[in-house]
Parts: C-alpha cells; structure tokens; sequence
C-alpha cells in the first residue's frame, strides 16, 4: 500500500480493523491483502497481539476529547513503532516511502502504517477528521474523507436512520 498524501488508505484500514477486529492471524493476513498490502513476511499470532494493542491505541486518538490530546496520544504510536523515511521498491510497483526498518514484522509494520497514515490525515485534513457514529446505537469509528470535512455518520444507513428518528421526533410519529 501507498499512502496517499492524506493518509486515507491508511486511516480507512485503521477503522476497518477497529470496528472489526481480526479475529485471527489468518483473518488479519486476509484482510491487509484484502485493502491491497503486500506482506513479505507470513502473519504470526504475535503480529494479532500487536495489532489489537494498536488498535485499542488507535480508538484512544478517535476517543480524544480535544486536539493537544489527540496529538500527544498519536505522538505516542508514532513513537513506539516508526522509524526514520526510507524510499523502497519492494513488490516492483514503484518507488515510495516506508516509515518502518525493512524486514519489520507484520504487526509492528501495520502499526507504523496505521500510526502514519493516520498522523499524514489529521494533519493533512484538519485534527477533527476522526470520529464515531453520531447515532447513539453505533459506536463504529470513521476516518472523515469527505470533501466538506463535516461527517457526523459512519454511513449513509446511519445518517438515513437518524433522519427518519428526528423527523418522527418534530412530527410525534412512530
């Protein structure tokens, strides 16, 4: 995988693996392939151990009650697992950049990947691009990409739910 400018790749494989955790190294190696990684070295139950941490670290930046508070957390996973930029051509698909020493293991790789990417998103689209479901039943965590920077859903389902249940509040219809 690339990351993009804005880190959206990234930060979308991020909130995918939040909301649904893996739930073996088989499912994890599935879905990094899946979102288009290329893992050179085989997924390992450690590598699962690593990336659930990550991802309880990850929801903590989401959950933050204010910016400064995101920052340092998400400092902290850019601490633990990146290491200085380095330009690669693994895989033969161009030359790009890698925040992680080479031959990293899979866990510590998505976690340097996760970190980054979303670091290059907040930073590149504003501190506020992180959030949860507005909907009161659904906790899923999203990575705002829209164009507006205004995303108060994690989808359209959600958004649509929660019309038709403030329209049923104005109007006293059930």
């Amino acid at each position: 995988m690339h990351l993009n400018p804005y880190g959206a790749d990234a930060v979308d494989l991020a909130a995918s693996l939040a909301n649904h955790r893996p739930t073996d190294a088989a499912d994890l190696a599935e879905r990094c392939r899946t979102a288009g990684l290329l893992l050179e070295h085989p997924v390992l139950d450690g590598d699962l151990v690593k990336v659930l941490a990550v991802l309880d670290a990850w929801e903590g930046v989401v959950d933050a009650p204010d910016e400064a508070i995101r920052a340092a957390r998400l400092n902290a996973m850019l601490a633990a697992s990146t290491a200085h930029p380095r330009l690669t051509d693994h895989g033969g698909d161009g030359w790009h950049l890698h925040y992680r020493e080479e031959g990293t293991a899979v866990g510590l790789m998505l976690s340097a990947l996760i970190a980054t990417g979303t670091a290059l998103h907040l930073v590149g689209r504003g501190m506020h691009r992180l959030g949860r479901c507005a909907v009161a039943e659904c906790r899923t965590a999203f990575a705002d990409t829209s164009r507006t920077g205004r995303q108060r859903y994690c989808s359209q389902r959600c958004a649509n739910r929660d019309a038709v249940r403030r329209h049923r509040q104005r109007t006293g219809a059930s």
